[in-house]
């Protein structure tokens, strides 16, 4: 996402954000301050929520989520951003999920970006992506890569984010068990078995990228490798039997995003991933793909 001069002040309109995969993740160590240095290489895919935005004299949240107000990311967003700014008014803000809570896609930090964008867009405050970010880390800690995708090295805590140019996109197909994973409960389990044991092997990002613009998903298949992948496999199983079976079916690689449960294929088509998801049961299924740099289309 890049921003851009906000030369006038907007009354409605709406954004879409987008859900992201790990093509890896490696957790590098727990840092002081509880959180986890992490090394990922992500990217947004064609898999959105929508965000609506019109001024009103108060910040107002609509969603279909169940949740108190003060739990609502795009509620904390907008008032943190009012605290930093002392904006005066506020906004209302309609939410309108499609990305599954609790799936390792992101979901929660890319509606924290985009409501930060918009409300920039909204307000005419004219902050710059490093002051979004510094603003957005507070609450979640994969919000800067959604202020800079589609794709990124991230880094740190998630505060570290250097954008990736990949002009080549894939087709994937999500798989999401009937069930959610807490992101805190994935690195708290992590901690448990690897205490003192983490590896120092750094990830080889230019061989990655060479071979996934050469779509070489042979080379891929070897460094498509999630560090918290472990720990969720060994407390639902059904994960690596999801995953197994997309790799019998035809797809050239799979992996789990973030901290799952969601586990992605890589299909030659849409319409062989399709067949696939037929085959799916009750899990909950998309087709998408990966969004490249010139297919972000952020209408600012």
């Amino acid at each position: 996402m890049k921003n851009s001069s906000f030369p006038t002040l907007h009354s409605s309109f709406s954004l879409s954000a987008p859900a992201k995969i790990n093509w890896f993740l490696k957790v590098i160590g727990k840092r002081d301050d509880g959180y986890h240095n992490i090394m990922s290489l992500m990217q947004c895919i064609s898999l959105y929520d929508n965000l609506m935005f019109e001024h009103s004299d108060l910040i107002e949240v609509e969603s279909d989520l169940d949740i108190p107000l003060d739990d609502n990311l795009v509620y904390k967003a907008a008032s943190l951003l009012k605290q930093y700014t002392s904006y005066k008014k506020g906004a209302k803000i309609v939410l309108q999920k499609n990305i599954p809570i609790g799936a390792g896609l992101g979901g929660g930090s890319s509606d924290t970006a985009y409501t930060l964008s918009g409300l920039n867009r909204l307000w005419g405050l004219r902050l710059n992506n490093r002051e979004l970010s510094l603003i957005g880390v507070e609450i979640g800690s994969d919000v800067p890569f959604f202020l800079n995708g589609p794709s990124a090295l991230v880094e740190g805590r998630g505060e570290k984010v250097t954008p990736f140019k990949i002009n080549s996109s894939v087709v994937l197909l999500l798989i999401k068990p009937l069930f959610s994973v807490s992101t805190a409960w994935a690195y708290t389990s992590f901690d448990k078995i690897t205490i003192n044991r983490l590896t120092k092997k750094p990830v080889d990002i230019k061989l990655f990228c060479h071979a996934f613009k050469k779509q070489d998903f042979a080379s891929l298949s070897t460094k498509l490798n999630n560090d918290l992948e472990k720990v969720v496999i060994e407390r639902y199983p059904v994960v690596r039997e999801i995953k197994y079976r997309l790799l019998e079916r035809g797809a050239v690689i799979s992996a789990i995003s973030g901290s799952g449960p969601t586990i992605f294929g890589v299909f030659e088509s849409k319409k062989a991933a399709s067949a696939v998801a037929e085959e799916m049961g009750s899990n909950w299924c998309r087709i998408v793909t990966t969004i490249t740099n010139d297919e972000l289309k952020v209408r600012l």
